[in-house]
């Protein structure tokens, strides 16, 4: 374990906390989605590690154990913290992993930073290209009405709205596919999160248009994604991502949540060392 300071300019200076497994294993990053951290990675780790790579988590900025400041959220910001933690490591020749949220950090790095240090990534149940429903994105699956009752929900009781979300991440048509308990863990990283922090980010990731990014990301790439996600269905991200990336892989898990990564570990493992493998 280890605190990465992130250096902005104007804004104020950031502490990242970071789990770095070492090794001399190609290096894997593992970006968490909303409003978790990177424990959220907790059935992923064992797994890459015991196939040989190095695994590098981290918790966003005003989530988990990082520094939680007033300002930050933008998607632009959130991608030079990541940079900042693959400088500070001096990693390279490394495979980006987003999940969900974390699928924006990885398409807006190709912008900011290119390909120099990159060598294949991976959106998992990833909210690209643009999730929010405009006249201009009619594909969009969030629309403004439900993005709205999201904000004023968690602004109101943000309990009884993780308790709920919590829920939803990890159910296909109503059904909790985990256990209770693998729910509870997830409630209980959720709560780590500054409600500040969570509110921003939640509008940076509903309302960030990634299209412009997607076709930037000119390494391999896989995409993988449940059919039942009912946080960021498929149809509106996961398959227009594998449509504007050239040469992306797709994997549909069948029956997998928005917390595929959970209900489904063992094929979600499988699929991407298989991917990191190539």
């Amino acid at each position: 374990m280890t605190e990465i300071t992130a250096h902005h300019g104007l804004l104020k200076d950031i502490n990242l906390h970071v789990d770095d497994t070492g090794g001399s294993g190609r290096a894997v990053v593992l970006i968490h989605g909303w409003p978790l951290s990177g424990e959220s990675w907790k059935y992923q780790v064992p797994a890459l590690v015991a196939a040989g790579y190095r695994v590098v988590t981290y918790d966003r900025r005003g989530f988990g154990r990082s520094d939680k400041p007033l300002t930050g959220y933008g998607y632009d910001t959130l991608t030079d913290d990541l940079e900042a933690v693959l400088t500070a490591l001096d990693l390279r020749d490394v495979t980006l992993v987003g999940f969900s949220m974390g699928g924006g950090e990885v398409a807006r790095y190709f912008t900011k930073y290119g390909t120099e240090r990159i060598h294949s990534a991976v959106f998992a149940s990833a909210v690209p290209p643009y999730l929010l429903q405009t006249p201009g994105n009619p594909d969009g699956p969030l629309t403004a009405a439900a993005a709205a009752q999201m904000t004023a929900g968690l602004t109101a009781n943000q309990d009884s709205f993780y308790d709920d979300f919590t829920t939803q991440f990890f159910s296909v048509d109503g059904t909790l596919v985990v256990t209770e308990e693998q729910r509870q863990e997830a409630l209980a990283l959720a709560k780590q999160a500054s409600k500040v922090a969570a509110l921003e980010a939640m509008a940076s990731f509903a309302s960030t248009d990634f299209r412009e990014d997607l076709p930037r990301v000119t390494v391999p790439t896989l995409v993988i994604h449940g059919d039942g996600d009912g946080t960021v269905p498929f149809e509106g991200s996961g398959a227009r991502t594998h449509a504007a990336i050239a040469g992306s892989e797709l994997q549909v898990v069948a029956g997998g949540p928005h917390g595929v990564n959970v209900s489904h570990a063992d094929e979600w493992n499988r699929v991407v060392i298989e991917f990191l493998a190539k």
